[in-house]
């Protein structure tokens, strides 16, 4: 095998990149369904997608878990709220023996009979009392709109989760990129190795054949020798990303992973930001989250502000009294109440403008998240321009490179180079090698961030 071919045999096994989408998809044959762990021992294959639904599983993110506990937690709150609008309804038993002062009670009768004294101690009798007893706010506007918050409440939980998922899915798309960008290095280090010891038995031959020196064949150790050392450092690197993985996805770190996909380049759609800002706008569980969280607290503020609004009441108790359960006899009361807010010190105002300053704080964070997602998009959609730019400016480096090493390679070869031209043009491949990668990480970053800054990451990591 020439030279020529060691040299291209070694740089594609590094930097070809895999066919497909930049976002990893599931492949035929895989062993792992999306949402399965694997046994420690054992190897995960994972796409980004499979990752992502493990993430978003029962078990999965912590922060995904806690929202989904916040929405229990948001109904039961919504029950709460509902009850003051339901009937209320108690039933007791009641039976005791009673004795009592009258004198007590301003009773004092006086007959003009002589020798007679009223009595001021009665007792003691027997009283039985079996009763049900029912209220129920006919009218309450004050309650309405407390129910109405606490079902708010609810959507915005719901939200909140959405928004949770959305940010998970950020976390692990972000780590798995990064996995991705270990593992390029990795492939790279690789590739340097298997090429700095194919230099190497090229210098032991011309030097056996009485062509090279000594000095050419220890520095090809030495470049050999830095080699091995970048790979160490490269699968050090990779081995800290998948853990950071398999944490965001919340599995044991013991279990071994295996990225399905490679680290590739596919042009990214240019969207005016007007029209980004519009889909943001849209898509966005964060703002969906923030408008529903405005509208509670516009409907808590309301619920303070009708409370001055008179309410009306039901009630009614149905029941047998007595000395006992066989003489008791039915008795029963019915009625309702209109309630008439007046004056309570002031407390009802104080409340209401609590309220509308808590509304106000409201307004003041969705004109600062609208802000926000502004400038998210226009930071995503210039790194995108740039990370574009770099990336054909990195292929074509590297063609230079691999052309200007394969040339070195010949004259040393031929006897009219040395091997610090070799060397020379190795280490300007590695670099341009590092910018491709680096290129193409920022690229894919730069999509993840366009992805969070619309609301569409759910759709880009499918």
């Amino acid at each position: 095998m020439t030279m020529r071919n060691i040299l291209r045999t070694a740089l594609l096994w590094a930097l070809a990149s895999a066919p497909g989408n930049v976002w990893p998809q599931q492949q035929a044959g895989q062993a792992s369904a999306p949402g399965a762990g694997a046994a420690p021992g054992q190897t995960l294959r994972l796409s980004l997608g499979q990752a992502v639904n493990i993430a978003l599983g029962p078990e999965g993110n912590t922060r995904v878990r806690i929202a989904q506990e916040l929405i229990r937690q948001a109904h039961t709150r919504s029950a709460q709220a509902r009850a003051a609008l339901l009937p209320n309804i108690d039933s007791s038993v009641v039976q005791q023996s009673q004795t009592r002062n009258l004198a007590a009670f301003g009773i004092r009768i006086q007959l003009p009979i002589p020798g007679f004294v009223f009595p001021a101690f009665v007792g003691p009798f027997n009283v039985f009392d079996a009763r049900a007893t029912a209220s129920l706010a006919a009218f309450d506007l004050s309650s309405i709109r407390r129910y109405q918050a606490a079902r708010q409440g609810v959507s915005l939980a719901e939200a909140e989760k959405e928004a949770a998922q959305d940010q998970t899915r950020d976390q692990v798309a972000r780590a798995y990129l990064a996995g991705l960008r270990a593992q390029a290095d990795v492939d790279a280090a690789l590739a340097n190795v298997a090429l700095s010891r194919a230099l190497l038995k090229l210098a032991e031959d011309q030097k056996a054949a009485g062509t090279g020196t000594g000095i050419e064949v220890t520095r090809a150790k030495v470049q050999l020798a830095n080699e091995e050392q970048r790979l160490l450092v490269a699968q050090n690197e990779q081995t800290r990303t998948h853990l950071r993985l398999l944490r965001a996805m919340a599995l044991d770190l013991d279990v071994a992973v295996e990225l399905t996909d490679r680290l590739s380049f596919v042009p990214a759609p240019t969207t005016p930001l007007r029209e980004a800002i519009e889909i943001a706008l849209q898509s966005r569980t964060d703002w969906k989250a923030q408008q529903l969280r405005r509208e509670s607290a516009r409907l808590s503020a309301s619920a303070i502000r009708s409370e001055r609004v008179p309410s009306v009441n039901l009630f009614a108790d149905y029941g047998s009294i007595g000395t006992g359960v066989n003489n008791a006899i039915p008795t029963r009361t019915f009625g309702f109440s209109v309630r008439v807010p007046l004056f309570d010190g002031g407390r009802r105002d104080a409340r209401r403008e609590e309220g509308y300053t808590q509304l106000r704080q409201e307004d003041i964070r969705s004109a600062d998240l609208r802000a926000q997602i502004e400038l998210e998009l226009r930071l995503a959609l210039d790194t995108l321009r740039s990370a574009s730019a770099q990336v054909s400016a990195a292929e074509g480096g590297r063609a230079l490179a691999e052309s200007e090493l394969a040339q070195a390679q010949r004259r040393f070869k031929a006897g009219v180079g040395s091997s610090i031209e070799v060397t020379d043009a190795q280490t300007r491949l590695e670099r341009a090698q590092e910018n491709r990668i680096q290129a193409l990480f920022n690229f894919n970053l730069a999509r993840i961030d366009f992805g969070s800054a619309t609301g569409t990451i759910r759709e880009m990591t499918k």
